[in-house]
């Protein structure tokens, strides 16, 4: 009988070389953040869950795949943890040292965490991402601990971006208004919306290989939208073939080392009817208003209550859909997430130098009122110390978003 070869439930792997997309710097800038924090609640091992925590302060954007991962920082050392079908990919692509899974036994992950975290009686964590499963199965196979919740402190100071991060927004920013033009090049009466949305997202990842070569290529998309689809601003594609008359709804996300940036405008094929057209022009005018208020020392709930204040007088506040713009970062549409910096009724944060936000508002008009749609302009800005830049290229407004005229 073969004996049997003993296997690990957990072990590290170093194959090949480290390839990050910032400095060794700015992830030490992150992680001495993170400790100031950790010291401050007497935490001496934190357990970050998130893809975007792990992210920010490993360099490492995970694929979930339905199984758990984590970044462990104590004062000494930061450590990814991931599963054993990435194989050395992790440990590539973060900043410090890697431990690797395996699933072989049940719960190897929480394993290879209580080994990293030790004998720490209380551990950071994420309250908005560890499930109750999660902290069931931690308690189990780690014992009782005291868990303190992390989430709040470390999305606090994801909001302020450092020049690193700041530089690859523009670049993001600059990617999206390419994609924007090959979207605008495929419109056409008859072509299909996945048909113009496949051409703006292939521009966006041939220039984004070309000038970022060291990045992974994933996660860019479009969402291009016409007629009654344009409603919702996250409607997926469809093969509906555009027709004349139709008003449409451009969205080009560019994503590089898990930094997503966006550019979104209205168009119409031929020339709108007058309400529509008056509808377009109205939330041109609340863009452009929502950009002047953008600047350091103004509370989002200000803007929120000014561009509210500007539609009422319009009497178009009934058709506002959302929140009027949100924070830049490591996020994506499937995950991350800078709740404490969006342009909402609710939300007091005062914006400061460093802080990168859109100005994004849009007028749903539902189906059987003149000028039926959905309008939507989005730009990024990047806060300043006396003002705010305007980082997106691509015009908007009827007088050059009108194909076919």
């Amino acid at each position: 009988m073969n004996q049997q070869t003993a296997r690990p439930d957990f072990f590290s792997r170093h194959d090949g070389e480290k390839s990050l997309p910032f400095t060794n710097a700015e992830y030490e800038r992150r992680l001495s953040t993170l400790r100031r924090i950790m010291a401050e609640q007497d935490v001496s091992a934190a357990v970050l869950t998130s893809m975007h925590n792990v992210a920010y302060y490993s360099g490492f954007l995970y694929c979930a795949f339905g199984r758990p991962y984590a970044c462990v920082v104590t004062a000494d050392a930061c450590t990814v943890v991931s599963a054993n079908i990435d194989g050395s990919q992790p440990w590539r692509r973060s900043v410090s040292e890697n431990v690797i899974y395996t699933d072989w036994r049940r719960d190897n992950f929480w394993r290879a965490v209580a080994e990293l975290v030790g004998d720490a009686k209380r551990l950071g964590m994420e309250a908005d991402h560890l499930t109750l499963a999660g902290r069931s199965t931690l308690e189990h196979v780690i014992g009782s601990r005291q868990l303190i919740d992390l989430a709040p402190a470390t999305m606090s100071v994801r909001m302020i971006k450092s020049p690193e991060e700041i530089a690859l927004i523009r670049e993001g920013a600059r990617v999206a208004d390419i994609g924007g033009e090959a979207v605008r090049d495929a419109i056409a009466v008859g072509t299909r919306e996945i048909d113009v949305a496949m051409a703006g997202r292939d521009a966006m990842e041939l220039e984004i290989a070309r000038s970022h070569p060291g990045s992974e290529i994933r996660d860019s998309w479009v969402w291009f939208q016409s007629g009654l689809n344009t409603d919702g601003a996250h409607n997926p594609v469809t093969t509906r073939a555009l027709e004349s008359g139709d008003i449409l709804s451009m969205n080009t996300f560019p994503m590089i080392s898990g930094y997503y940036t966006a550019l979104e405008r209205t168009l119409f094929i031929g020339e709108p009817d007058a309400a529509s057209l008056a509808l377009w022009q109205a939330n041109v005018e609340t863009h452009e208003f929502g950009l002047s208020l953008i600047r350091p020392g103004v509370a989002c709930s200000t803007i929120c209550d000014e561009l509210n204040r500007f539609l009422n007088e319009r009497n178009l506040l009934q058709y506002r859909s959302f929140g009027y713009g949100h924070s830049f970062g490591v996020l994506s549409h499937y995950y991350g997430r800078e709740a404490g910096l969006e342009l909402r009724e609710d939300i007091d944060t005062v914006l400061e130098p460093g802080m990168v936000v859109s100005m994004e508002p849009m007028l749903w008009v539902p189906q059987g009122t003149p000028g039926a749609g959905g309008y939507r302009e989005h730009d990024i800005l990047v806060v300043g110390e006396n003002s705010a830049e305007n980082i997106t290229g691509f015009p908007f407004g009827p007088d050059i978003n009108i194909i076919g005229a």
